[in-house]
């Protein structure tokens, strides 16, 4: 409901800048042609903008991310966004739809266009900051909170409890347990809380409690534990991630304080990029993908006719894989090898696999057998780049010996991805581990520039036919 008061306000302020904006200017700037105020509300173009400019600039908030975790807004960060959203749309508007308007001199397009900027950027953020400011008093009251889970049930998690719940300004967090390593727990934290289970049931617990953040405080004796702890909750980029740090993360300048009067923790990054890039990443995924299957659709028919035609069988393979978050999805690809070539169980492919067919071997040297992926990143279970997806059974086997694999599962798995890249396909366990570094590289690299990059090498590699 909250999200629906910042988007009518949204759209009511940008008719309101547009509406005044549109009067001054045919009034005051446009050689006087309007001197009747009831001609301009005859204007078609005045009302196709007070219909159409509402629309478009929720859009672009929303690609923006605006209208998200709206209850957990910052005014400062708002201020900023609302800022640079404002002045990108005016400038579109104004280069679109203002620059050929009939006016007396270029002093008078640099009024239009501050005028036009400070109008929807006040009304805009005036009435945003008002919104924000009366959930912050909501949160602050504890009227409002956040379903938290406290990871740690010794001495430190019951002295963050008591700081977060005893600090000055309230930051909402309403701890709905805990979960612990050892069997006995802090018999003052079970008063306040009860005990939900082991680190084991964390993904069953966010879940079942709705889970929105989740703060560890883990004994420093049992520091190392925290790096089997994190792989288990970043794989949920929906899920805030918070350590309570000690005197050697202050030292080496760990902690970041978001407000004065809030207790110091660690907040892990569960998102590697903006929530813009995301959706331009995402509508390009959509275009590139049309784009591809269109001008590719001759050698799509082609090969599905040599793949039916050279070994008995169906034209496409599909597969379990798991992708985001976590959850599995059915991959799509030409069908390169005989068929029940697993027969025998769950088995990675090598350069002189016989069970790969003559024309598969073709097909996997030029990547042939992966165009129908580009179905998979229409649906959105796939993306163009991000790391390649694989199967429980070798994920499990992977996770044994790197618990991080799991943080891959934050982004959406890719067609193609660093790894691919950098190491390309691996033939058994110990390459898929070593090819992780790369993925786990990418992550923290994660930009729109390094996704145009990966794409442009792996055309290249497509091209040279290095493919496996």
């Amino acid at each position: 409901m909250k999200r629906l008061f910042y988007i009518v306000w949204d759209a009511l302020a940008a008719m309101m800048a547009w509406g005044v904006f549109f009067l001054f200017r045919k009034i005051s700037i446009e050689n006087n042609q309007f001197q009747d105020v009831n001609l301009v509300f005859r204007d078609s173009n005045f009302w196709r903008g007070i219909l159409l400019l509402p629309v478009a600039w929720c859009l672009l908030y929303a690609l923006q991310g605006t209208y998200k975790n709206v209850l957990r807004k910052s005014r400062l960060k708002e201020l900023q966004q609302s800022f640079w959203a404002s002045l990108i749309g005016v400038i579109v508007i104004f280069f679109a739809l203002l620059l050929d308007d009939n006016i007396s001199s270029y002093k008078n397009y640099y009024v239009s266009f501050i005028m036009l900027f400070v109008l929807h950027f006040g009304l805009t953020y005036i009435g945003r900051l008002c919104l924000t400011t009366r959930t912050a008093r909501l949160v602050h009251t504890r009227r409002i909170g956040f379903p938290t889970l406290l990871v740690g049930g010794g001495e430190k998690a019951l002295s963050t409890y008591k700081d977060l719940d005893n600090q000055a300004v309230y930051s909402g967090n309403f701890f709905v347990g805990f979960v612990s390593y050892c069997d006995e727990a802090n018999e003052e934290l079970l008063k306040v809380m009860p005990c939900l289970g082991r680190l084991d049931d964390i993904g069953q617990l966010i879940e079942k409690y709705a889970v929105e953040e989740v703060i560890i405080a883990i004994d420093d004796d049992d520091d190392r534990k925290i790096n089997n702890v994190i792989p288990l909750l970043d794989r949920r980029d929906d899920v805030i991630i918070k350590i309570t740090p000690d005197l050697r993360d202050i030292v080496y300048g760990s902690v970041k304080l978001n407000s004065i009067f809030h207790s110091p923790l660690i907040t892990i990054n569960t998102r590697p990029m903006e929530e813009w890039q995301y959706s331009v990443k995402r509508i390009a995924d959509i275009v590139l993908s049309l784009l591809a299957l269109v001008l590719l659709s001759p050698v799509f028919l082609v090969t599905a006719i040599i793949v039916k035609c050279t070994s008995p069988g169906p034209i496409f393979y599909a597969q379990e894989r798991i992708g985001y978050r976590g959850k599995p999805f059915k991959m799509h690809k030409f069908r390169s090898m005989y068929v029940d070539a697993e027969a025998a169980g769950p088995a990675l492919s090598k350069d002189d696999d016989p069970r790969i067919t003559p024309f598969g071997h073709i097909m996997r040297k030029f990547r042939l057998d992966e165009i129908p992926q580009f179905y998979n990143v229409l649906k959105g279970t796939m993306s163009l780049v991000g790391p390649r997806p694989e199967r429980q059974y070798f994920i499990d086997k992977i996770v044994e010996r790197r618990p991080e694999y799991l943080l891959l599962h934050k982004v959406k798995p890719g067609i193609t991805s660093w790894g691919q890249v950098k190491y390309g396909y691996a033939e058994n366990v110990d390459e898929m581990v070593e090819r992780l570094r790369y993925d786990l590289l990418y992550l923290e690299n994660m930009s729109l520039t390094t996704d145009i990059k990966i794409l442009l090498y792996t055309v290249i590699i497509i091209f040279q036919g290095r493919g496996k």
